[in-house]
């Protein structure tokens, strides 16, 4: 008979406290297992026996894998599903199930025990938890379920759905982790915790980075609300969502128990125990921390060390040690930054780094969509977007596509020409003036002198934020408000949230504003309008270099505006930011544009305007003068070439801000190579826009070299305008589509001085090559072009042998690491035979078989070629010996690659007799 106790529980349940029903579950269960006798049966076989012998153990371990071990017997035949359905009646406790299951395997046999046995040995590494641990999860789901639901940044001024408005954005992993990564399969949410790109099995944070904006919180929150749900992280049994935000807040020295109930979720039951249940098994517990670039105080190898789970530490210090290792090793960490926060000292102790992009031009379309449930109104947004290439880039950030969804009125107000928005500052501006409207509806529209009627708000939440960038502080009290004299009409404005989470845990307001961003771009209007700041305060304000150097120079950098208000905010230990010091300069560079004059000069003089943008003016010729000064001498017989740096980057994107041709026509007269590399550096389709508008003013054409960032089909597009200065164009690793290459060629076509084109590791098919052909028909000085590891296929070789046919000027030929075979290869050779322009030909890893090396001997024969790649392809001894016979009727041909093909080492080694450019 079954114990009247668990029914009782069972249908009372939801009158207890989890607390006294964990208790009583526990007693009564106790209870059933010291009364529970089984009949004495002669037993059958050792499988048998050892259920029997072992019956309390199992019971116990079967209570939370119940479900896993019906699907096992079922799957193998030894249950049906009417089996299940018995041992699954709702009557029952998990334990009585796991008691009804056992003799149910009983009665079956020994070969249903020894499944059931095998299933226990194969999940013993991988510990279920029990009912008394089930708790607090069920708390914390509901928990992180609660703050996921609603979309927690700048969608805080409505009440956005996350399931709503969620769009996936483009997930790449960071160089070192590429050769993991399918080349044409795209990252999924799950695969930031799995195995794909791990680098260092021993490690156990996961960094994913981002710049401002580009939706790593709002990627976060989506894992929140997955596993909150059950739908993905199943191999987490709890997950622990962080704020570094609301860490940096915490004045306070705490332990990880401490950490873990006080940051997230207090439990309702056992704390020893929970945290014991953590303790014992780390691999099912998952941290997440949202924003390390927000923390006051940066990592170094000289951080403390900490290894004690129940000793108090500084917030940073818990967060290092928890990050690299030496606190609750076996813990998955997830991590989210901008790149320029995490150096050498945790990165050493990354697990892998997966690169968070933005959206792809799907993606705009999509949250475009989302974000306006009338298709009419949001076609014609997409329409206006694909009117306006500059401001289709900036939606390639979620937080610009956000404020262009948000303003679509104003968008839609503009007509064609400079008027609609070009940059960022130009957005910007947009969503001020989206929300000051928004208050004022009750009222006419706003006028022209719209910044000046709210010139109060401005100064007021300007200040607010340039204190907060001055002390590294995203996080405000009320208090500090009321200190840089913000008001209640102020906070009404939209652009400040209440920061619930913190409020509640401290009893008194706290506020942030709608994204870091837009605490950037208050600081840069409090520079701009406030008539009484410092004239140094520009000029500082474009030093990021002198800054790190001197660590207490941010201070005088932000502290000469404002005007001897000291003490309203705690000052950081560190450095303010330069990333966000620097899009604050980015800011004030767009507000001092000519183009906004107008609008700025009913709230600020004009020789005060005037003054600032001469300041301005000067920091950018200055800065741009120490990177052409930094230009080392070309090596004899090299090009001379200079390796931009990001900070390059940022003096290109202010010019382009200010929107004056002038300007940087003035810039680029200064700038003579003959190459320009910005490999690794971020560069998406913004900052495109950007190179875009300053490098169509070089005087002399130079090579372009953006490999490994991120330009995309968007950012190629915003390319065009420079195009014909480039003699040379390197888009390696760039997520380029047949698409962007369509647009790409079309220009091409009418620039005489384009000439290469290197486009390795894209995302290119046998579209793309349609386009080539036209180029190599069309275009009879065209040098290079190199399309290795894509997705090109012997059609597509075949497409291409119809442009390489009647091209007289190509020298240099990769398809490397495509699909192309015997068939593609014969199509090349067959349109490449009577060239007298190539000198480099590479086909490694397509392939190609004796057939195809056969094909290709004519042309070793009758051309100018020097090199020949066939390395890791499937060539036999028959290919082989074509083309050494082809060899002895050129001596030109330098050297033709062979390793790694189907040839055994005693031919490798006559063959090299043979024919000593053959290389293996």
């Amino acid at each position: 008979m079954r114990p009247v106790g668990c029914s009782w529980l069972l249908s009372n349940r939801s009158s207890l406290r989890p607390k006294e029903l964990a208790s009583l579950l526990e007693t009564v269960v106790l209870r059933d297992l010291d009364d529970t006798r089984e009949d004495t049966k002669e037993l059958h076989g050792t499988a048998i026996q050892t259920l029997q012998t072992d019956r309390p153990g199992l019971v116990r371990k079967l209570r939370d894998r119940i479900e896993g071990a019906l699907e096992v017997l079922l799957d193998t035949g030894s249950f049906t599903p009417s089996d299940c359905d018995e041992v699954q009646l709702p009557v029952y406790t998990p334990s009585q199930q796991a008691r009804r299951l056992l003799d149910q395997v009983r009665s079956k046999g020994e070969l249903a025990a020894k499944v059931l046995l095998q299933y226990f040995q194969q999940t013993e590494d991988h510990p279920s938890p029990s009912n008394q641990e089930a708790l607090p999860k069920k708390k914390l789901r509901s928990t992180v379920s609660a703050q996921s639901h609603f979309l927690s940044t700048y969608g805080g001024t409505s009440s956005l759905s996350l399931e709503d408005i969620y769009t996936e954005g483009q997930l790449e992993l960071a160089q070192g982790g590429s050769e993991a990564q399918p080349q044409t399969g795209a990252l999924g949410l799950e695969d930031v915790v799995g195995l794909v790109g791990t680098l260092n099995q021993e490690a156990d944070t996961v960094l994913v980075s981002g710049e401002a904006g580009s939706g790593k919180s709002t990627l976060l929150q989506r894992l929140h609300l997955l596993w909150a749900r059950g739908e993905a992280l199943h191999d987490f049994f709890l997950l622990f969502p962080f704020s570094c935000r609301r860490l940096s807040s915490e004045q306070r020295e705490l332990s990880l128990r401490e950490l873990l109930f006080l940051h997230c979720c207090w439990p309702d039951g056992d704390q020893d125990r929970i945290f014991q249940f953590i303790q014992d098994h780390p691999h099912l517990i998952l941290f997440t921390f949202d924003g390390l670039d927000e923390l006051k105080q940066s990592f170094s190898d000289s951080e403390q060390r900490h290894c004690c789970p129940t000793q108090c530490a500084p917030i940073p210090t818990l967060l290092f040690n928890l990050l690299q290792g030496s606190l609750m090793k076996g813990v998955r960490k997830v991590v989210t930054s901008r790149p320029e926060a995490v150096g050498p000292a945790l990165k050493r102790y990354l697990r892998k780094e997966v690169l968070l992009k933005g959206f792809s031009p799907g993606g705009i379309d999509c949250f475009v969509r989302k974000h306006h449930r009338d298709p009419t109104m949001a076609t014609a947004v997409l329409e206006s977007l694909q009117s306006n290439t500059a401001l289709l880039g900036l939606c390639h950030i979620p937080v610009f596509c956000w404020i262009v969804s948000k303003c679509y009125k104003e968008l839609l107000g503009f007509g064609e020409g400079d008027c609609s928005p070009q940059t960022i500052t130009d957005v910007y501006l947009m969503i001020l003036q989206h929300f000051f409207q928004r208050r004022a509806f009750q009222r006419n529209p706003l006028g022209i002198g719209w910044v000046q009627e709210h010139q109060d708000t401005a100064l007021h939440l300007g200040k607010l934020a340039m204190e907060g960038l001055g002390a590294s502080c995203y996080v405000f009290t009320g208090t500090e408000l009321q200190k840089c004299g913000v008001t209640e009409e102020d906070i009404c404005m939209g652009f400040l949230l209440h920061s619930k989470d913190l409020s509640s845990s401290t009893n008194c307001k706290h506020y942030e504003f709608l994204h870091v961003t837009m605490q950037c771009f208050f600081a840069a209007l409090y520079i701009v309008l406030n008539n009484n700041s410092d004239r140094s305060t520009i000029p500082k304000l474009f030093q990021p270099q002198d800054r790190q150097q001197q660590p207490g120079l941010h201070r005088a950098c932000l502290g000469h505006c404002l005007t001897q208000q000291k003490g309203a905010l705690k000052v950081a230990a560190t450095a303010a930011e330069t990333p966000n010091l620097q899009i604050t300069a980015t800011f004030v560079s767009g507000l001092l544009s000519h183009r906004h004059r107008s609008l700025l000069l009913l709230s600020c003089p004009g020789p005060t305007l005037d003054r600032k943008s001469k300041q301005v003016l000067t920091c950018l010729s200055k800065g741009m003068q120490k990177h052409f000064k930094s230009i080392p001498r070309p090596v004899e017989g090299e090009k001379k070439s200079m390796h931009a740096m990001p900070g390059f980057v940022w003096l290109i994107k202010c010019i382009h801000e200010m929107q004056d041709s002038r300007i940087a026509r003035d810039t680029m007269a200064k700038l003579e190579v003959e190459h320009l590399k910005l490999t690794y550096c971020n560069i998406g389709p913004v900052e495109c826009t950007a190179l875009a508008y300053v490098l169509q003013h070089l005087r002399n054409p130079v090579g372009l070299q953006l490999d490994y960032n991120y330009v995309g089909d968007v950012g190629v597009e915003q390319l065009l305008p420079c195009l014909h200065v480039c003699h040379s164009l390197y888009l390696r690793h760039n997520n380029i589509s047949d698409e962007g290459i369509r647009k790409l060629i079309e220009k091409g076509i009418q620039c005489e001085r384009f000439q290469k084109i290197a486009l390795f590791n894209n995302k290119l098919t046998d579209a793309c090559t349609e386009y080539f052909a036209h180029l190599l028909k069309m275009k009879q000085n065209f040098l290079s072009l190199r399309l290795g590891n894509n997705n090109i296929t012997a059609a597509g070789a075949g497409q291409l042998a119809e442009g390489l046919r009647f091209n007289r000027s190509l020298q240099f030929l990769g398809l490397w690491g495509n699909k192309i075979g015997d068939k593609g290869a014969e199509a090349i050779a067959n349109a490449l035979k009577d060239s007298q322009t190539l000198v480099w030909l590479s086909l490694v890893d397509n392939g190609v078989g004796s057939a195809g090396a056969c094909a290709l001997a004519p042309l070793i024969k009758n051309s100018t070629l020097e090199e020949l790649w066939l390395t890791k392809n499937c060539i036999t001894r028959s290919g082989v010996e074509c083309l050494i016979l082809a060899l002895e009727s050129n001596t030109s041909v330098k050297a033709v690659w062979l390793r790694g093909n189907e040839l055994s080492p005693e031919e490798v080694e006559e063959m090299t007799q043979r024919e000593p450019r053959l290389t293996f």
